[in-house]
């Protein structure tokens, strides 16, 4: 472990310098911030907002463009309330909570250490446990009353289940095959904190793959195998991650086996990617409450069963935080700080800055035209202001992978320099070949 380094290799302050870097360079800000916040809810900035597109869309490649046995789906937020009470959702989905008397903070019973409240101090002052629903409740139409309760989704895997026939009789599917969904869920989290880990609004990449009873072991080793390789592929130090496996006292009541992808946090390991072997649970809850048949028909063996369900379902805000916290790297140049985001170059929001190395001589003119070019294929950004050494900074900060300064030589020859963030290394490059050079080298390294 290297000198200030946490157990996880992170510096120990990484998450302050964390928070304030995406706030500086325009990654994540809190939300209704001029109003002074609301509580463990975030918004994405320009940076922040094509960040999370590129993981979602690598995401979304992966496991449904890639794969002929995985359809896509859209399902709603609301949906009819039953949907909840078949998932146990209206009736189990709680945490226990407990208010310290002296200061009246809300706590997770299940999180706390010994008596003494973690806020002020005061020792013997919490009240007794009592359950918390973590839905968040509305009411559909003018009348509020119980038959117009409706709930904000605390998870997107529902609107796969009770969609299971429709997607199965249109795109023809069979056994096995899965349903990938990207979406926001909601949850009133007591504690939520953290950064984006932990957060009352957040978006959900989630699959189910529906299998034959029997198989769903064999399945689950294989899910568990690609979603690990995936993750890794998007530039993850392997050390820091690792299965957990879910033991008798955490398995959720719809669970036969659950695994956690967990990354090594500065706060500790955490999971942002879970595999459960959900069983048939799912589907044959929906099959009774809404009296609608979910079995599936086998024509090869005859075979009529309720499909098991291998789920693989990751948090996308929490992804996000892995992917920044792991790329987050400072060192020394010449006798400066450098920070730097070491982004997969596919992840990055921004693939290429564009300099003029001053402002005059025709410099501005050669790199906006450049520029321009370039943004026909690529996310391009073009900055002509402050010295070449400040501009190169600022992107490193953005995890730009490529800067392009325009200077003296390229009005002689129509060359320009090409910067390699991560190695720092230069080279010179034709303009009229500037546009395949930088795509090979994101094609060099696939993600």
């Amino acid at each position: 472990m290297a000198n200030g380094e946490s157990e996880s290799g992170h510096a120990p302050d990484l998450m302050n310098k964390l928070t304030s870097l995406c706030k500086r360079r325009g990654f994540v800000f809190q939300s209704s911030e001029i109003y002074g916040g609301v509580g463990s809810v975030y918004d994405y900035g320009s940076l922040g907002v094509e960040l999370k597109n590129n993981l979602r869309q690598a995401w979304w490649r992966e496991m449904v463009h890639r794969r002929a046995d995985i359809e896509g789906l859209d399902s709603g937020i609301l949906m009819n309330s039953r949907v909840w009470e078949a998932s146990g959702h209206v009736e189990g989905f709680t945490d226990p909570l407990v208010e310290c008397r002296n200061c009246h903070r809300r706590f997770r019973a299940d999180e706390l250490e010994g008596v003494q409240c973690p806020s002020c101090g005061m020792s013997g002052t919490f009240t007794e446990p009592r359950q918390f629903n973590l839905m968040f409740k509305t009411f559909m139409g003018p009348v509020e009353d119980e038959g117009a309760v409706a709930y904000l989704r605390p998870e997107t895997a529902q609107g796969i289940y009770v969609n299971f026939r429709n997607v199965h009789e249109t795109a023809r599917q069979k056994i096995p095959f899965g349903i990938a969904q990207i979406g926001k869920a909601f949850r009133n989290e007591i504690t939520p904190g953290n950064f984006i880990f932990r957060t009352r609004e957040f978006e959900q990449m989630e699959m189910q793959y529906f299998v034959k009873p029997g198989k769903d072991a064999e399945w689950f080793e294989a899910w568990m195998e690609r979603r690990m390789d995936w993750v890794r592929r998007l530039g993850i130090t392997p050390e820091r991650l690792r299965f957990h496996e879910h033991g008798a006292d955490e398995l959720a009541h719809y669970a036969k086996t659950a695994f956690d992808i967990q990354y090594h946090f500065p706060f500790g390991w955490q999971e942002f990617e879970g595999i459960h072997n959900r069983t048939d649970f799912d589907l044959s809850r929906h099959q009774e409450f809404s009296g609608k048949k979910l079995e599936y028909f086998d024509p090869a063996s005859g075979d009529r069963f309720v499909p098991y369900v291998i789920e693989t379902s990751a948090g996308l805000d929490r992804t996000l935080l892995v992917v920044l916290a792991d790329a987050y790297a400072e060192e020394e140049i010449e006798g400066e700080k450098r920070v730097l985001l070491r982004l997969h170059p596919h992840l990055a929001p921004i693939k290429a800055a564009v300099f003029p190395l001053v402002k005059k001589d025709g410099m501005p003119e050669v790199a906006s035209r450049v520029a321009d070019s370039l943004r026909e294929s690529l996310p391009v950004f073009y900055d002509e202001t402050g010295s070449i050494g400040r501009r190169y900074r600022r992107q490193d900060e953005a995890g730009t992978p490529y800067c392009i300064t325009i200077d003296g030589v390229t009005l002689e020859d129509e060359t320009v320099t090409v910067r390699d963030r991560d190695t720092l290394l230069q080279e010179r490059v034709p303009i009229a070949g500037l546009r395949q050079h930088l795509q090979a080298a994101l094609d060099a390294d696939p993600l």
